[in-house]
């Protein structure tokens, strides 16, 4: 259990890196998920040509898992699209409402009783977002657009939590990778229409970007995300992830100076965020003794 709740913190700390790499490669938020997915994709297939692990499962199987691979993809669209239209840190914060929607939608998928700690304290980082939209008035289209993202996020976790008890994680990442790259490139075209980009290919730089984001921040992160979740139930999973945003921050406060850019409401959200986490840590540590 410890080394599962150890590599959950090193997939929070990766996933710190995704909203800096949103805002370094300059492709619009439709074409960096689409390379993103495809470059995840054509890594392990290659992961799992060297390792020889079975990719070969029934066409039902597949349909199962690339069903969540839409899922994933709708976040990422709506992730991006929040921090380009706003910045780094109102989209990473907005990522933190993906545990308010878990505790929402798991008891309602599942046909489960609510849990009333859950809520409580998922309704901390509702109160922290809802302080920081009120009052940043400029960010609000970022915040809808990362709210809708979270919401999306907390899918992707419960119906991937399922999956993890069949299949490689591999296996399923590589399926949800591909399903991504297809259904977003046949929708790409009308995509491209509405939000024109000034580039269609990208440049050295971008691709450089592009190919850590997927090595690290996809493939890595997301296999461990998915191991995680044989272990930790996908509430603390969640939870847990809602520490990204102190990562993310950090590093947009150091090299993109957006320490400039947001003011107190901003810093008290936060503040209600972070103590969700610790408390939902500090119920866990009281539930095992």
């Amino acid at each position: 259990m410890k080394k599962s709740y150890v590599l959950l913190h090193l997939a929070v700390i990766l996933a710190g890196f995704t909203g800096v790499f949103g805002k370094l490669i300059s492709l619009n938020e439709g074409l960096l998920v689409w390379y993103r997915l495809l470059f995840s994709a054509v890594i392990l297939f290659v992961i799992l040509k060297l390792l020889r692990i079975p990719y070969k499962i029934s066409l039902q199987e597949k349909v199962r898992i690339m069903k969540a691979g839409l899922l994933i993809t709708m976040h990422w669209l709506f992730f991006y699209a929040s921090i380009k239209y706003a910045n780094i840190s109102i989209g990473v914060v907005c990522y933190c409402l993906t545990s308010f929607f878990t505790a929402v939608f798991k008891p309602l998928i599942d046909k489960e009783k609510f849990k009333i700690s859950e809520l409580i304290l998922s309704t901390f980082t509702l109160l922290g977002i809802s302080l920081i939209f009120h009052f940043d008035i400029s960010y609000q289209l970022g915040i809808i657009l990362g709210v809708i993202s979270s919401a999306f996020g907390a899918l992707y976790t419960i119906y991937n939590n399922r999956l993890v008890r069949h299949f490689d994680t591999k296996v399923i990442n590589f399926y949800q990778m591909i399903a991504g790259t297809l259904a977003l490139g046949a929708f790409l075209p009308v995509y491209l229409l509405i939000s024109p980009a000034d580039s269609i290919v990208p440049d050295l730089k971008n691709t450089a970007y592009l190919g850590i984001l997927a090595l690290f921040c996809t493939v890595v992160l997301y296999v461990a995300f998915a191991e995680v979740l044989k272990k930790i139930p996908a509430f603390t999973v969640n939870l847990t992830f809602n520490l990204e945003p102190v990562y993310a921050i950090v590093m947009a406060f150091l090299f993109f100076g957006e320490s400039k850019e947001v003011g107190l409401p901003f810093y008290i959200g936060i503040s209600l965020i972070i103590a969700s986490v610790v408390l939902q840590t500090l119920i866990s540590v009281w539930k095992k003794e």
